[in-house]
């Protein structure tokens, strides 16, 4: 079978494929398999024993038509070959060795198994306008589910941010996929309490009316999905978010009316999501598109507070740009709510996508609506030639609804609040490919600096 041949004579480096070095001895032929109309046809494909671990037009033919037709298989670059081995990539791990005198051993791409386990740890510190200082751990893992075949990376990161404002957050979102990839288990767990500002309703309010509020959260989403095709996948779950010890220090906003002056409320109900996903690694893609809509029904008999609706649509797409691995990468968030009255917390706002990273340039909840509307737009470059440094450049907008008439929850998009930036990438492991990011951003309310463990999207 061509696709156990690629199986037995290839390995995974980040987002790419590399043929093994017994592979580039015994290789005579290539058998590629092509679908028409229900029917296989066997072709074959002669390359020179020695060169064809390097001819990218056999992954090209090979991954294509194999993995792209007949399955799928998302983890591997499907149009060029990994040319920057790992012995030639540095991370801060070899930078440390360097310092110390410690000597790395070379590594052998062809023992690089599949179902290691790479981890990040990164403590870090930061600053912006809105929050203060803010001290935080960030444990990200990375592994595949199998050894060989058709795997995606599998991700778990656990953050845990505190601030001078005392706000706490611990989170653990997970993407865990199963051996033959057939099946996708999305997780989203996390703990808060979280003293913070709330400025109304809309994208036009002003920071110099805000109400301070407070409250614990509670919140437990959990989905799992079924491939249905290459790259598409449908699946449910359950979402169930709590808020309470809810306090509001001012009333300079709506917050309060609309929120009928609760200090708990609870949502609480199934989700149904339809995704495509051609992404092979989640901590920083080098090329693909993502999308996903996920369509959120609260009820009364499941304990949510009253019966609403919502949807939420995403949009995902990574160009790779010239010879050295650049990407420009391209993000639209859009979510409206329907069908009843949303507890205000729950409404979409700055930052409440799942990784907390939206709205670069702006606090969390900075801008809060009934349905939004958000787009960014980032170009990644490398700065050395060993992957070590790189530097991104990126802009983003957010539009939120405004309440004309609370009572009966009128919405008017008001204006779309732009901001923009500059950041440096610096390579926190080769293997996963993991890059500890830090970012400089401005926004209409001033600046901050944003650090991040893996990509923003």
């Amino acid at each position: 079978m061509a696709n156990g041949f690629i199986q037995a004579n290839t390995v995974h480096v980040n987002d790419s494929i590399v043929w093994t070095d017994s592979a580039k001895k015994n290789i005579a032929n290539e058998i590629i398999k092509k679908e028409d109309n229900g029917e296989i046809k066997v072709a074959a494909q002669t390359c020179n024993k020695t060169t064809c671990g390097q001819d990218t037009n056999v992954v090209k033919k090979v991954t294509k038509s194999i993995i792209g037709a007949t399955y799928g298989a998302t983890v591997w670059s499907r149009d060029s070959l990994y040319k920057d081995s790992l012995r030639r990539l540095k991370d801060l791990r070899d930078v440390f060795h360097s310092i110390l005198g410690i000597k790395e051993k070379p590594i052998d791409s062809s023992k690089i198994k599949m179902r290691k386990l790479h981890l990040a740890v990164s403590p870090y510190v930061k600053y912006n306008v809105r929050e203060g200082g803010v001290a935080s751990l960030t444990f990200n893992a990375t592994f595949y589910t199998a050894d060989t075949g058709y795997s995606h990376f599998s991700s778990v990161k656990l953050t845990g941010p505190y601030s001078l404002e005392k706000q706490l957050i611990l989170d653990a979102v997970t993407n865990i996929w199963t051996k033959n990839g057939n099946y996708n288990f999305l997780g989203d767990w996390r703990y808060s309490n979280y003293p913070t500002f709330t400025y109304g309703l809309g994208s036009n309010t002003s920071v110099n009316r805000r109400d301070s509020i407070s409250y614990y959260y509670v919140k437990f989403h959990e989905e799992v999905l079924r491939r249905l095709g290459a790259f598409s996948y449908f699946g449910v779950g359950y979402y169930y978010d709590k808020f309470y010890n809810i306090v509001d220090n001012e009333n300079q906003t709506n917050f309060q009316e609309y929120n009928e002056y609760a200090t708990q409320t609870v949502s609480s109900g199934p989700v149904l999501r339809l995704m495509y996903d051609s992404r092979g690694n989640l901590n920083n893609p080098q090329k693909g598109f993502y999308g996903s809509i996920i369509y959120r029904d609260n009820m009364k008999m499941l304990g949510s507070d009253d019966n609403w609706q919502s949807v939420n649509l995403e949009l995902r797409k990574y160009f790779r740009v010239g010879k050295q691995h650049n990407v420009l990468a391209f993000w639209v968030w859009n979510e409206a709510t329907f069908g009843g009255k949303p507890p205000y917390l729950d409404l979409p706002s700055t930052g409440s996508n799942d990784y907390l990273t939206s709205g670069r340039g702006y606090a969390p909840g900075r801008f809060t609506g009934t349905q939004m509307a958000y787009g960014e737009g980032e170009f990644r470059f490398a700065i050395t030639k060993n992957g070590l440094l790189g530097g991104v450049i990126f802009a983003n907008g957010e539009t939120q609804s405004a309440l004309t008439n609370i009572t009966a929850i009128t919405n008017v998009f008001s204006s779309v609040v732009p901001a923009d930036g500059v950041g440096l990438r610096i390579k926190f492991n080769k293997q996963s490919n993991v890059n500890l990011c830090l970012d400089y951003a401005v926004g209409r309310d001033g600046s901050g600096f944003f650090f991040n463990l893996g990509e923003v999207f």
